[in-house]
């Protein structure tokens, strides 16, 4: 199997009882759960108690404790209200007896009506001409170790170099390229979904950027603790996407970072805000 196959199961959650759905995480040397997973597995599971027709539009989500990557995680929908053309839905996800995460979704029905967009940067190198996640990290691969050779079900390509040469170097945001690396089946959710697991990968980063830092800054300690977004228009997963991302405030050992992620011709799909822990420690 490919890597998106396994991604693509690890979001195939199993329906243990009315409201109750289990997924696991997979078998990689974790500390803790990857954010953008158990928020991409709870949108499943309130898609799963949703009727046919109504897409997600917006979602809310907090990360309450680290996730445990070597037991499953229990997410328990409740199906909060059904309306004429939206429904609501809140996700607790729960390991140990304890929520580690809560999530809340707001689906729609489609429905036409007058349209207007943030338009998308310009002159944003075009992604086949960027090099690919192995390419771009081969100068530091011994530091990687199996982190290097893992295989990725994401297709991430860095517009601004890669993320260890930028240390030094402040900037206000970053911009990355980046698609499902295969081909996906024509269901909206699962693109959702995958957009999802992949809109944490990197925007919590951006948050130290304006001070040269990153992820492996000596002593730099960070985490998620809430997510949203908002998806606007259709999109593929796996067609490329730009995610434009920048720094919006980052004080008292927390950042705030917002991205826009546009369809390569130029529609604005969706709109993601993110807050973590940044904290400096010894080392710094």
């Amino acid at each position: 199997m490919s890597a998106l196959d396994d991604l693509i199961t690890l979001l195939d959650l199993e329906a243990i009882e009315v409201n109750i759905f289990r997924g696991v995480s997979p078998d990689e040397n974790r500390q803790r759960v990857f954010g953008g997973q158990v928020a991409g597995q709870a949108l499943v599971a309130a898609t799963r108690t949703v009727e046919s027709g109504r897409l997600v539009h917006s979602l809310h989500a907090y990360f309450l404790r680290p996730g445990d990557p070597t037991v499953p995680i229990l997410y328990e929908v409740d199906r909060i209200r059904d309306g004429k053309s939206f429904s609501t839905r809140r996700v607790v996800a729960i390991q140990h007896g304890r929520a580690i995460f809560n999530l809340q979704a707001s689906f729609h029905v489609h429905e036409p009506g007058q349209d207007h967009q943030t338009p998308m940067p310009g002159g944003v190198p075009e992604p086949e001409s960027l090099p690919d996640f192995k390419t771009r990290m081969a100068p530091y691969k011994e530091r990687m170790g199996e982190w290097y050779d893992r295989p990725r079900p994401i297709d991430l390509r860095h517009v601004d170099g890669d993320p260890m040469s930028r240390q030094g170097n402040p900037a206000l945001g970053q911009q990355v390229w980046m698609r499902a690396d295969g081909t996906l089946p024509d269901d909206p959710t699962l693109h959702a979904c995958i957009v999802t697991y992949a809109s944490d990968m990197t925007l919590l980063d951006t948050t130290v950027l304006p001070f040269g830092m990153s992820w492996e800054t000596p002593g730099m300690q960070m985490a998620s603790l809430d997510h949203a977004m908002w998806f606007h228009r259709p999109f593929r997963a796996d067609d490329w996407l730009l995610y434009d991302q920048h720094s919006i405030s980052t004080g008292g050992s927390r950042g705030l970072a917002g991205g826009a992620i546009y369809t390569r011709d130029g529609h604005l799909a969706v709109s993601v805000v993110q807050e973590g822990l940044v904290r400096l420690g010894k080392g710094s």
